[in-house]
């Protein structure tokens, strides 16, 4: 048992599609980083697979008998509340037992309860997700990606604040270009939220670098990009869909006739060079920002491989501290606060 909360993170164990055993194995590879793992859900069905974790990282099982499952309502949940894994792991944050919680169950019903349980940040109304995505350069920030459908400009201008301080620490960057998004990069497109947004981030960020469309998210030249959750979603799954619709046109072209298959042999280690640096596996891992705890959403359907990167994920941000700098960016910036600035939209 380590002695520092700091390097305790609280999972929930039968969380997601392929669990326990992908959260298991996805452990059992962080070896190499000295933190220590309680883990939460039913002790018999994890039995297992416990063996895959050994003697490899130091851990502890705590047996729960209820577990949320993806096709839950949110009233349901509530109910199972602290006693479900995916509650009792973020009960384990709030008693300050546990520095971070990461679950790969349903989104909905794991932000609802974190933000019961764990309250929002002082200042910040809403949490958000954000997340990382691979462009030409390195890694993108963005954020919301769904906890809200509709924002005001608090809301963006609040995102914005979390973002750069998610970015200072998971980029290892202190001069974090951010941008907000928008349907073209000229001041005077856009909606009044977006307009009246930039305007206030434009006097709070020297770096920040004004309107951008979507795909300058694959650029590089900005490190966080802002937007609401509805279009930050829609976003993300396009993205997705894309991404994979790509792939699988790419298998089939490189399949079709023995003389494409010769070209596939010979590009395979420029296709295998591809695939490491779009795997969204290694990009696996969203925090809900705002939230009183580090508080990391692993995808639902993640293998040992994709749980592995979202608790090195989770290790990144505990290891550079983004509250205090989230505390200190929201004291400087009282002007958001200014009454001209919060009219609804």
């Amino acid at each position: 048992m380590v002695s520092s909360n700091s390097k305790v993170i609280a999972i929930d164990g039968m969380g997601g599609d392929n669990a326990p055993e992908a959260v298991l194995a996805g452990l059992a590879g962080l070896s190499a980083f000295d933190f220590h793992f309680i883990i939460f859900g039913d002790k018999k069905n994890m039995g297992k697979h416990i063996h895959l974790l050994a003697n490899k990282v130091s851990h502890e099982i705590r047996h729960t008998e209820a577990a949320v499952t993806s096709d839950m309502k949110v009233a349901s949940a509530l109910r199972l509340g602290k006693n479900s894994s995916m509650g009792m792991a973020i009960q384990a944050v709030k008693s300050g037992e546990a520095a971070a919680v990461i679950s790969s169950g349903n989104t909905g019903l794991y932000m609802a309860l974190a933000k019961i349980i764990l309250k929002t940040i002082p200042g910040i109304d809403r949490p958000a997700i954000a997340s990382i995505i691979p462009n030409r350069n390195g890694k993108t920030i963005c954020l919301d990606l769904g906890a809200n459908s509709e924002c005001e400009v608090k809301n963006l201008v609040d995102f914005a604040i979390m973002g750069e301080a998610l970015a200072v620490s998971v980029l290892h960057k202190q001069d974090i270009k951010l941008a907000l998004l928008n349907i073209g990069s000229e001041d005077v497109k856009g909606t009044r939220l977006v307009k009246k947004t930039s305007e206030i981030l434009k006097k709070l960020f020297e770096n920040y670098i004004g309107f951008v469309e979507g795909d300058y998210i694959f650029t590089g030249n900005s490190d966080v990009v802002v937007t609401d959750g509805f279009t930050g979603n829609v976003s993300l799954k396009t993205i997705e869909g894309t991404a994979n619709y790509i792939v699988s046109e790419l298998k089939n072209a490189l399949s079709s006739t023995w003389l494409s298959k010769i070209g596939a042999l010979l590009a395979m280690p420029a296709l295998n060079s591809l695939k490491k640096k779009v795997d969204p596996r290694l990009y696996n891992g969203a925090i809900l920002l705002g939230l009183n705890g580090v508080v990391v959403k692993s995808h639902g359907g993640s293998d040992a491989t994709g749980f592995s990167n979202a608790a090195k994920f989770t290790i990144d941000i505990l290891r550079n501290n983004i509250f205090d700098r989230i505390r200190e960016q929201l004291e400087k910036s009282k002007l958001h606060y200014a009454p001209e600035y919060l009219d609804r939209q």
